[in-house]
């Protein structure tokens, strides 16, 4: 079975929006661009995915934007390039090298998890939640930034039970963003 994996940017006090920590650097991206690749396919709400597709989608001209850095491009063409799985009751058609995830969400996400392969990644905070909720998060990472943001929407915000996890991993960035690693406890 292969592993779903939830990953996401997080404030020291817990707001997961995408403009609430730093600026990605490099270190960060390279970070970044390792665990998409560690994933067969990645699995995305409608606002994650389309909020993706606006920044990473490959323009039609297949040249990079011209804002793009050079350092920046192993995550574009990691994340343009990736399965992806959309659950949304609203995006009916999305075509981003992805398809719509139908049916009861947790029959389908085991059955995505059933299929070989080396993992499914999973982003956003709304789909985690429910995933989370569900028992099927295999390992989480949380990638920590040295902010206090004061507002936002916070990790995991409603989950219905404790999960208690346990740190399988570490890492320290120059910035001092810090990765962790956690998968569930028995």
């Amino acid at each position: 079975m292969r592993p779903l994996r939830y990953a996401i940017n997080v404030t020291l006090d817990g707001c997961c929006h995408h403009e609430a920590g730093l600026p990605p650097d490099e270190e960060s991206m390279r970070y970044w661009t390792a665990e998409l690749e560690r994933a067969d396919a990645l699995l995305f709400g409608r606002v994650t995915y389309q909020m993706m597709e606006s920044a990473w989608r490959r323009p039609p001209t297949g040249a990079w934007p011209e804002w793009m850095l050079d350092w920046q491009i192993p995550f574009a063409e990691a994340i343009d390039g990736a399965q992806k799985y959309v659950v949304s009751s609203t995006l009916t058609e999305p075509d981003w090298n992805a398809e719509r995830l139908r049916g009861d969400l947790g029959q389908a996400v085991e059955r995505l998890k059933q299929q070989p392969g080396d993992g499914l990644f999973v982003g956003g905070v709304t789909l985690p939640l429910a995933l989370a909720d569900l028992g099927l998060i295999d390992e989480y990472v949380f990638v920590v930034q040295p902010i206090l943001a004061g507002h936002g929407p916070r990790l995991l915000d409603g989950l219905r039970e404790h999960i208690h996890l346990e740190l399988i991993d570490r890492q320290e960035f120059r910035s001092g963003v810090t990765a962790m690693r956690y998968r569930p406890r028995e």
